[in-house]
């Protein structure tokens, strides 16, 4: 039997999603499911969560999750190496195949690793540039293809042509100890690269907003958080005074996707219990 809806807050509109597998992304794919998000375009490296530690039934791909609980069709997986523009342009017209135009591009694939890559003078070249890569020319890549592919179709009612959520992070707002050079640096980029967008493509009426999330519990940072000594330090630093839940953020990018956010565009959405307001 099929969930019933929340809401249709999102009324239809089709989606792509980038690292739709586990963490974030599953969170966020499965928040626009239930909000009548149809369908949904999940793309990442595999369909298999990347780790089971904080994932609600890891054992179903995100796209049969959602199909399992809305009905057939109402997702696809679309396997997606987010820093090819080959397969970036791919996934957008995979969108367009499966529902007719795409509405919402949210570029969520990204990596972590932080703790081990060192400061700036221990880092690696190869470091560096690989986090760049997966972080910031992935989002530039989503961006690209999913604008063109905005001007291209014919706009909502409303005149909104597209919407885009880009996940950076409170650490592309704020710097952070001991070493994320590499990592602070390339979601700076998606924060400036969102607001770049929202400013050249404002007349078009096109959002785009960023999700920049603080400290959550998620297989990106199990290792973190079931280390005791380091989560408690970490939870000291957060005055709202623990980690957050995927899905708190989630419920941002649902917002941001919606009427409510109608004159919305270029905003970095820190959703962090108050880490950077320090």
């Amino acid at each position: 039997m099929a969930t019933p809806l929340l809401s249709t807050r999102l009324a239809s509109p089709v989606v792509a999603i980038t690292g739709s597998s586990s963490g974030l992304g599953r969170a966020i794919a499965l928040a626009f499911a239930s909000n009548c998000a149809f369908p949904i375009i999940c793309s990442d490296l595999r369909p298999e969560a990347h780790g089971s530690w904080g994932v609600a039934e890891a054992h179903v791909p995100t796209h049969e999750l959602i199909c399992q609980r809305y009905g057939e069709g109402k997702a696809v997986f679309v396997k997606t190496d987010a820093t090819v523009a080959e397969q970036m342009d791919e996934l957008v017209r995979r969108a367009v195949e499966v529902g007719g135009r795409l509405d919402v591009m949210i570029n969520n694939a990204g990596t972590g690793g932080i703790e081990t890559a060192g400061k700036v003078h221990e880092m690696s070249e190869d470091t560096w540039d690989f986090v760049m890569k997966v972080n910031s020319r992935s989002v530039f890549l989503g961006c690209k293809y999913a604008i063109a592919q905005f001007l291209s179709q014919v706009p909502h009612p409303t005149g909104h042509r597209g919407w885009i959520i880009n996940t950076a992070s409170m650490l592309g707002l704020v710097g952070f100890k001991p070493s994320a050079a590499a990592y602070c640096a390339s979601k700076g980029a998606v924060v400036l690269l969102t607001k770049q967008i929202a400013v050249e493509y404002g007349a078009e009426k096109i959002h785009c907003n960023a999700l920049c999330p603080g400290y959550l519990k998620s297989p990106m940072t199990a290792l973190l958080h079931e280390d005791v000594d380091t989560r408690k330090d970490i939870t000291a630093m957060i005055p709202w005074g623990e980690w957050g839940m995927v899905e708190d953020v989630a419920k941002c990018a649902v917002f941001l996707a919606s009427d409510d956010a109608a004159y919305v565009t270029g905003l970095p959405m820190v959703v962090d219990g108050g880490y950077t307001a320090q």
